[in-house]
């Protein structure tokens, strides 16, 4: 590649990583060796990826080539498909909740938690980093989006950390890193979507995702905790119960929302589609009427945002449906089982192999298209291994997660990019350390069911 199409790759994040490279070629000659159709399916959709086609225009866009080339259906059959992918109701939670989280952040029920987790926190070493990790878990039981919580809460803590004098790099990694508690604790947006593909309880998969998130949330403070030592961050405040009693009196109804979401899912009060509803009408409650943060202009803004997120995100779940459908309909989860079948009696090395898959797939490829496309293809074979459905969407999720921070998609960097007013490269050297704690999460969440499993099985079986 020439030096001015690298220049031009690397401001798009077009840059795909050599292992990604050679994953393509060698799915590629596998698809081949099954039908030449299948692997101008890949190789289109591939290049379209690596050019920067948005994604739900490349998943459309390959599938329609390849049903006009196989003439195997009518053209509008695509159409059909994509509406079908998109008919399902447990998808209303996702405009709901994505409406929820963009509430509070506009509300300033997002600055409150912070205030609370500093008044919480702060006194450790590194006390601002532990803060970052706090407020992601407190805030991770209201919006359930990563890009969300980095959006909102990485505005208010990179300026924080700035201000108190720690390292740039460490300020935006850990704020990336603690972002992907977000779709792991419930409410989660992925989840749902994983859910409707899997024909799995979206409940209990809330309830999966609690103890991985809290978890993740543990390994980022001792990360925290070894990097503030090595550099020689202060403690920035003493604990003080009076500043703790104030913090925790301004931000108590905030603070309900994560107990009325999550604790009305997992009790049965109602379902995660009335629990986002219930989550926008508390969120409008506190700031319309509670703080009077949200003026009429707040409110329309809020909206359209939503909106915007809302079709993206349905386009390419209708998008991914297609590619879903031929996939199934040529039989490549069962080439996909027999290709693995010497290895299905040692779950171990599967589970390996899934991971692996994942952590590639994550790179290049956004959650939601990733999610659809890749369940009908690799559920089949972790059941095949004896791994539960459930436990496994939260290795699936989290595996995506962590993919959300690396190049060349690595959307959370793009946001934390553009609130910090640094390079993408400086964000993603920064986010590097903060990968080790997760690696570790992950293996834990991937090898120890009962993490993933005790709660759900606890309360719904």
């Amino acid at each position: 590649m020439s030096a001015p199409a690298t220049s031009f790759a690397k401001r798009r994040g077009l840059l795909v990583p050599p292992i990604v490279v050679i994953l393509a070629v060698l799915l590629c000659i596998f698809l081949a060796l099954q039908g030449f159709y299948l692997s101008f399916l890949f190789a289109s959709l591939f290049t379209m990826l690596v050019m920067g086609v948005p994604i739900a225009i490349g998943l459309a866009g390959s599938c329609l080539m390849y049903v006009y080339l196989t003439g195997q259906v009518p053209d509008v059959v695509v159409v059909h498909r994509m509406v079908n992918g998109v008919d399902s109701f447990p998808l209303l939670a996702i405009p709901f909740f994505i409406l929820a989280g963009n509430l509070m952040n506009n509300g300033g029920i997002t600055t409150r938690i912070f205030d609370f987790a500093k008044a919480l926190m702060g006194w450790m070493r590194g006390g601002l980093g532990h803060v970052n990790v706090g407020a992601s878990i407190i805030f991770s039981g209201m919006s359930g989006a990563a890009v969300a919580d980095a959006g909102g809460l990485g505005t208010i803590e990179i300026k924080a950390m700035r201000d108190a004098g720690y390292d740039q790099d460490f300020s935006v990694g850990i704020t990336a890193a603690s972002s992907t508690i977000g779709p792991i604790i419930p409410p989660s947006l992925p989840m749902v979507i994983y859910g409707v593909m899997a024909g799995a309880s979206v409940g209990q998969l809330f309830a999966a995702g609690l103890i991985p998130g809290l978890l993740m949330g543990a390994v980022l403070m001792v990360m925290i905790t070894l990097l503030a030592r090595r550099r020689g961050y202060p403690r920035d405040a003493r604990f003080s119960v009076s500043f703790l009693r104030e913090s925790a009196k301004r931000a108590f109804l905030s603070l309900l929302t994560p107990v009325i979401i999550v604790g009305g899912i997992i009790s049965g009060a109602f379902t995660p589609t009335e629990a986002a509803i219930a989550a926008v009408i508390y969120a409008l409650f506190l700031g319309v009427v509670v703080y009077r943060t949200l003026t009429w202009r707040r409110l329309l803004r809020v909206s359209m945002e939503t909106i915007e997120t809302t079709a993206i995100i349905l386009f390419i779940v209708a998008g991914a449906s297609i590619f879903a459908w031929i996939l199934t309909s040529n039989q490549v989860t069962q080439h996909v089982v027999t290709l693995l079948g010497p290895f299905s009696d040692n779950p171990i090395v599967i589970l390996l192999l899934i991971n692996l898959v994942l952590l590639v797939v994550g790179c290049f490829m956004e959650t939601i298209a990733a999610i659809t496309i890749l369940v009908p293809v690799l559920l089949p074979v972790a059941v095949a291994a004896g791994v539960d459905p459930v436990h496994f969407g939260v290795i699936m999720v989290l595996n995506l997660m962590i993919g959300l921070l690396t190049p060349p998609v690595g959307m959370v960097l793009y946001v934390l990019s553009r609130v910090s007013n640094i390079s993408f490269e400086k964000c993603m050297r920064g986010t590097l350390p903060f990968l080790i704690p997760l690696f570790i999460a992950l293996l834990l969440v991937t090898f120890v069911p009962a993490i993933s499993m005790w709660l759900p099985t606890l309360v719904y079986r």
